[in-house]
């Protein structure tokens, strides 16, 4: 795969299909160091309830953006996309490969594609909010279809009516603009993306007990100490898969019995959420997890595969 520089690997897909051994894996072969794409593993703590890769299963592999956040702070894309995109420069002026490995798609789109975040300002937000309560929404609507129709046709809510016309108030701009493409960045490409793809029914099987592990190693311990920690306190960490249920189970309004059913089927649809995003994308090239040669597998797409 001849490029200029080493192209930037990323390993998504479902949960629990892999993605972590996969990539350390790749790294040993590529020279790598591995970018974390999972948002909930950029908290610090959040160790047995988002699979976190341990010190051992890196392998010696440098990690980076693992453990940046402490559970009351929220996590914002647009500081992910900035870092990813550093430790991308970084990793490459070494002369290594990067590999992002992650599930949250948006996390894993921004990092790779062409995406730009519009401003925002609370004061022109809080203009245009009392429009909407002095003029109603038929009004702001007619003004936002006059600036951006495109907008103005896929906009379904008044939060999203006054967020469209914020940025263009702010920018000058339609706030269509800045919809993302299936691109790679400049600054990004080349880049290749390999899917780990698994039979559903499999999948199920292995959520089921990947949960049930999380448990046997001490998650509603690690739930207790973030708790403390005022894990509660945190927009994005507190509504985490698995972590809710058993703030509900310290709380003495659940059982760990019900906490551990609720998180198996919400993290089966997650999975589904997952799947979802990244067969959408028709330049991620799926290869299977299960198989034993998984990663010759993986290396030879990366060799066939004219990065991008």
């Amino acid at each position: 795969m001849p490029a200029a520089r080493p192209p930037v690997v990323a390993v998504v897909g479902a949960t629990a299909t892999g993605k972590s051994a996969l990539a350390v894996a790749l790294a040993h072969r590529l020279d790598g160091e591995i970018v974390n794409g999972d948002a909930l593993q950029l908290y610090r703590g959040m160790d047995v309830g988002t699979a976190k890769v341990t010190e051992a299963e890196r392998e010696g592999v440098p990690h980076h953006l693992l453990d940046v956040l402490d559970v009351r702070e929220e996590a914002s894309v647009a500081d992910f996309q900035r870092r990813a995109r550093e430790l991308f420069a970084q990793i490459r002026a070494r002369g290594r490969t990067p590999i992002l490995v992650g599930g949250s798609g948006l996390y894993v789109r921004a990092a790779l594609d062409e995406l730009e975040f519009p401003p925002t300002d609370p004061a022109v937000r809080g203009e245009v909010e009392a429009q909407l309560a002095a003029r109603g929404e038929a009004a702001l609507r007619a003004e936002l279809a006059a600036v951006d129709p495109v907008s103005a046709e896929k906009v379904a809510d008044e939060r999203r009516l006054v967020r469209a016309l914020e940025v263009h108030r702010i920018t000058g701009r339609p706030f269509s603009a800045f919809m993302p493409r299936r691109r790679y960045a400049d600054s990004v490409a080349p880049a290749v993306q390999l899917g780990l793809r698994i039979d559903r029914a499999v999948l199920h099987a292995r959520i089921a007990a990947r949960v049930a592990a999380m448990v046997d190693a001490g998650l509603v311990e690690e739930v207790r100490r973030l708790d403390a920690a005022g894990l509660r306190d945190g927009r994005t960490a507190s509504q985490a898969i698995g972590y809710a249920p058993v703030l509900e189970v310290l709380d003495g309004t659940a059982s760990l019995g019900d906490a551990v059913e609720r998180t198996v089927v919400a993290t089966r649809r997650f999975a589904r959420r997952q799947e979802t995003w990244f067969r959408a994308d028709p330049r991620v090239r799926w290869v299977d997890a299960l198989a034993p040669d998984v990663l010759e597998r993986s290396l030879a797409v990366l060799a066939a595969e004219p990065a991008s």
